[in-house]
C-alpha cells in the first residue's frame, strides 16, 4: 500500500501515527483502595501491586498485596464483580487449576 492509497482506493490518503494520537491524552494510572486487617491501614494501591488468582469456586478465589503499612501479606476473597473490576484495571492473573 502506498501513502497515496489506503486499502486499495486511488485518492484516500492514509492517516499516520501523529494523526491517530493527536486528541489523546495521557491515560490517569487505575488504582484500587483496599485496607489490612492487620493495621487496618487504608491505601490506594497500583494494578502492579495487587495478584488475583482465580480458582475453581469462589473460595479458591482471592486477590493478595502486601500492607504498605506494616508489611503484612494480605489475602481476601474475590467475588465476579472485584475480579471483572481487577482484571479490567490490569491486576496481574493466575489461573488455578484442580490437581483432581
Amino acid at each position: 500500500m502506498s501513502g497515496s492509497a489506503a486499502a486499495g482506493r486511488p485518492g484516500k490518503r492514509g492517516m499516520s501515527v501523529a494523526t491517530a494520537f493527536a486528541g489523546m491524552r495521557s491515560v490517569t494510572p487505575v488504582v484500587f483502595r483496599a485496607g489490612c486487617p492487620d493495621c487496618r491501614g487504608r491505601f490506594e494501591l497500583a494494578a502492579s501491586a495487587l495478584r488475583l488468582a482465580i480458582g475453581a469456586s469462589s473460595r479458591t478465589t482471592f486477590y493478595s498485596f502486601t500492607c504498605p503499612g506494616c508489611g503484612a501479606a494480605v489475602r481476601k476473597p474475590a467475588g465476579e464483580r472485584i475480579v471483572a473490576l481487577l482484571t479490567g484495571g490490569g491486576v496481574r492473573t493466575l489461573r488455578l487449576h484442580s490437581t483432581l
